[in-house]
Parts: structure tokens; C-alpha cells; sequence
């Protein structure tokens, strides 16, 4: 990619960070409308796991090849073709007559959003080449990221209470064209010098693993722990795990490239990502349930219950791209852990929702510890690697963010589904929880959360030190592909001065 102009550099990052905006608006927005769309289309806790799951699934699972085609065949024309169906996606979203074409046209959504976050950062890492500047765009990235996900119930509110849960979808098309436009007059196209060759077996493995996993988790309140369903879908993942540490280390150039991982830093903010997620993907869901149909708060009153987070996300994301720029990542992931363990076991060990103080303090203190978060991830994952493999590597941790919301949601909704049917409740899906067993209920939910952020904070310090950062340069080294030699010169031609 030739120099750009400051000025062309961040169009570029605008361009990138409206996509970055509706994938991760487009997510935590629906939470807000779950109850809504629960009522009218006859949705089950299951059916709206599965609303979240397809979306985050199917874009976990694809990331990382999106990610290594836009590498190989420009990162531009792939950047295009996700914009063209995301729009597609959403648009057949708004019109789902039931919840099985919903999370059918949720699917088709997220094969566009694969296509968009990885390879917009990828070219964004190309863009930005001087390592502080470069750190400071990701910061404004990591912004995007944290004000969209945080703002999503808010601005879900508002709409599903004044026009209703389709317009959610409707949200996307406006602000998609004008990033398709944009992108076509502004975004150079780009590739890797050397792009890797797609590893068909590897996709395969992956998304068996996580699929099976993600259908396991989900099924188990119903289906049973030993019924054959869970079991199959337990042996499915398990297979295909070992099958990815057996194939991909004899490929010359794996999907995932094993070496990736003797990185400290990168390995870290994997389990980080996975991690953090998690945790916002379960708050959100079970904060969601318990505001409306606990509650009876209307979709736009839920919403101003997480403007608290929202707003805190917003505030701090900025700060902690420039602490990471300028100290590195240890503090930003310390006060993370700190904020979104603590914020979470306000309700877990207190009670929160019983005092509207202290349920108010808890959405503070995840905001900060969530918007702390984000930056240091995405830089940790991109700046130690080759520029050459900037989209795979930003693949692998878009991936982890993903694979931890659908995990996320899968494993907070399976606890709070036993639980309720533990306590007599099983049918509550179908026509609201009741508030004296909700609580209780989603009490082992909260402590799952809360070691989530126990995880974000022990894994932050340990993957920051000294050590980890010799790791880091000894993998870089590594991944480092030598110049291809000079072609020997036509026969009679003269020697080069």
C-alpha cells in the first residue's frame, strides 16, 4: 500500500470504524428488543440465544478466513463485498416472518460482518505504519468498538418503543451505503505480499468446534446432560479440537498458525477477548431479561438503566488507547479486570438488583472496566506480528471476541434456563419470569461472570511482563518470511553496478 496523505489516513480509519459501528451495534442493540420479539414471534430462552448465537457464531467461525482472503485477493474488494451483505442480511432481518427465517437471515448477516472487522483492521495496520500513530488509531478503533456495543440497548430501546423491534435493522442501511460509498472513493486496495493459501480442512475443524460446542451448550438445559444430543455434540468438538492440534502444525501455511501462540502477549489477549466478551454477552443478556421481564420496564427504560455503562464505555475507551500508546497494555487490563469482576459480583455476592444504588453502581463500574478493555486487545494481537500477516492476526483476535459472546450468551442462558426450571419455572420462557425465582436463578450466572473478569485481570498482568514481551519478539522473529532472492539475470546481460 502506497503512503497516504494524514488527511486520506483518517478517512480511512472513519470508513473503517462506521463499519466496525453497525457489526457491533448490530448486536448488543437486539438485546434490548429480546422480550418484544419473544412475545411476538412465540421465542423460547433457547430461540433467543439462538437470535445472538447465529449471529456470533457464524462470524466467529468465518473471521479468520475473511480475514486471510482479504490478504490474498485485496482487502478492499472483500471490505466491499461484506458491506453488500450485511445491508442484504439486515434488510431480510427486518422483513423475518418468524424466528426460524430471523436467525436463518441473522446467518446471512454475519458472513458480511466477518468479512468487514478483520480486514478492516488489517487495513488499518497497512495504513498506519509508525507504531505510535498506529496505536492511537487502534485506540479510536477500540472507542468505536466500546461506545457501539455499550450504546446498543439505549439506542434499542429507543427504537423498539417508538417504531418497533424491525427497525433495529432498518438502522444499518443508512449507515452502511454511506460506508460502501466512501469506501469505494477513498479505501486504496491492498494485499499481502505474500498471502497465505487457504487451508479448507482447517475452516471445516474450526467451525465444527465451535458450532458443536455452541449447540451443545444451548440444548443442555432441555435436552439433558446425557442425552445423546449433548454427548454427540461434546464428542464432535472434542474431535475436531484434537484434529486442528494435529493438522494445522504440518501445514506449511495454517489457517491458524500455531506459532502465533508462543507469543505471551497474543496468547493473552486471546484468552482476554474470550473472556471479556463473555462477560459483557452474559451482563447484557441477563441484565436485558431481568429489566423487562422481571421488572416490566418498557424497551426504552431498560435502556436508560445501561446508559450508565454506556456512557462510561464511551469515556474511557479514548483513554485507555492513549494509555496503551504511551504505557502499555498492564494498566488498561488491571483496571479492566478490576471494574467488570467487581461490577459483577455486586450482583453475584450482594444482590444488586435489589437496590437500585448498587445496580447502579455495578453498570459503572463494568462501563469502566469494559471500556478499559478493548484497546489493549486489538493492539496486543496486531503490533508484535509481520505486517504481511496483520489480517490473520487481527482475524484470530475478532474471532476471540466473537467466540466469546457466543459463548457468552450459550453459557449465562443454559445456567439461567437450569435454574428456572430447578425452581419450578421452566415454562417462564414462554410467558415471563417470575421475580421471586429470577433472582436466585441467575445467581450462579452473575458468579460465572465475575471470574470472567477475575480471568481479564490475572491473565492481563501475566501477559504484560518483561517475559512476555521477549516472547513476543522471539515469535515475531519467527513469523518473519525472508525476501524472496533476486532472479539471476538473462544470460549476456551486463553485471549490475
Amino acid at each position: 500500500m502506497t503512503e497516504l496523505s494524514h488527511r486520506r489516513r483518517m478517512v480511512v480509519l472513519a470508513i473503517c470504524c462506521l463499519s466496525l459501528l453497525i457489526v457491533s451495534l448490530d448486536n448488543t442493540v437486539l438485546n434490548v428488543a429480546l422480550p418484544q420479539m419473544r412475545r411476538e414471534l412465540q421465542g423460547s430462552v433457547a430461540g433467543m440465544q439462538w437470535t445472538i448465537d447465529a449471529y456470533t457464531l457464524v462470524m466467529a467461525t468465518l473471521l479468520m478466513l475473511a480475514g486471510a482472503t482479504g490478504d490474498r485477493i485485496g482487502r478492499r474488494k472483500v471490505f466491499v463485498t461484506g458491506l453488500g451483505m450485511f445491508l442484504l442480511g439486515s434488510l431480510l432481518c427486518s422483513l423475518a416472518p418468524s424466528l426460524g427465517w430471523l436467525i436463518a437471515f441473522r446467518a446471512v448477516q454475519a458472513v458480511g460482518a466477518a468479512m468487514l472487522n478483520p480486514v478492516a483492521m488489517s487495513i488499518i495496520a497497512n495504513t498506519f505504519t509508525d507504531p505510535a500513530e498506529r496505536a492511537r488509531a487502534i485506540g479510536v478503533w477500540g472507542g468505536v468498538a466500546g461506545i457501539s456495543m455499550a450504546a446498543g440497548p439505549l439506542v434499542g430501546g429507543v427504537l423498539v418503543d417508538s417504531v418497533g423491534w424491525r427497525s433495529i435493522f432498518w438502522l444499518n442501511l443508512p449507515i452502511g451505503i454511506v460506508a460502501l460509498v466512501l469506501t469505494l472513493r477513498f479505501i486504496p486496495e491492498s494485499r499481502a505480499p505474500r498471502p497465505r493459501r487457504p487451508d479448507p480442512v482447517g475452516q471445516l475443524l474450526i467451525m465444527a468446534l465451535l458450532g458443536s460446542l455452541t449447540y451443545g451448550i444451548i440444548e443442555a438445559p432441555e435436552a439433558g446432560l446425557r442425552s445423546g444430543l449433548v454427548l454427540g455434540c461434546a464428542a464432535v468438538a472434542v474431535a475436531a479440537f484434537a484434529g486442528l492440534l494435529v493438522y494445522e502444525p504440518r501445514r506449511a501455511e495454517p489457517l491458524i498458525d500455531p506459532r502465533f501462540f508462543r507469543s505471551a502477549p497474543f496468547s493473552g489477549a486471546v484468552v482476554i477477548a474470550v473472556s471479556a466478551f463473555a462477560a459483557l454477552s452474559g451482563f447484557l443478556f441477563l441484565t436485558t431479561l431481568y429489566l423487562q421481564d422481571v421488572r416490566g420496564l418498557d424497551a426504552l427504560h431498560a435502556g436508560l438503566w445501561m446508559l450508565p455503562l454506556a456512557l462510561m464505555t464511551c469515556l474511557i475507551a479514548p483513554l485507555s488507547g492513549r494509555l496503551v500508546g504511551s504505557r502499555g497494555p498492564r494498566l488498561p487490563l488491571v483496571v479492566a479486570g478490576i471494574g467488570m469482576g467487581t461490577g459483577s459480583l455486586l450482583f453475584a455476592a450482594f444482590g444488586a438488583e435489589r437496590y437500585d444504588g448498587l445496580m447502579l453502581l455495578a453498570y459503572v463500574l463494568f462501563g469502566v472496566g469494559f471500556g478499559m478493555v478493548n484497546s489493549p486487545i486489538t493492539n496486543t494481537a496486531v503490533s508484535g506480528m509481520p505486517r504481511a500477516q496483520a489480517g490473520v492476526a487481527a482475524a484470530v483476535a475478532a474471532t476471540s471476541r466473537q467466540t466469546g459472546g457466543t459463548l457468552g450468551v450459550a453459557v449465562i442462558g443454559a445456567v439461567l434456563a437450569a435454574g428456572l426450571a430447578g425452581a419450578g419455572s421452566a415454562h417462564a420462557a414462554a410467558s415471563g419470569f417470575p421475580a421471586a425465582g429470577f433472582a436466585d436463578a441467575a445467581r450462579p450466572a452473575w458468579w460465572v461472570i465475575t471470574c470472567c473478569g477475575l480471568i481479564v485481570l490475572v491473565v492481563g498482568i501475566v501477559s504484560s511482563g518483561p517475559w512476555a514481551r521477549r516472547t513476543a519478539e522471539e515469535t515475531a522473529k519467527a513469523l518473519e518470511v525472508p525476501p524472496p532472492p533476486p532472479e539471476p539475470a538473462p544470460a549476456g546481460a551486463p553485471p549490475h553496478a
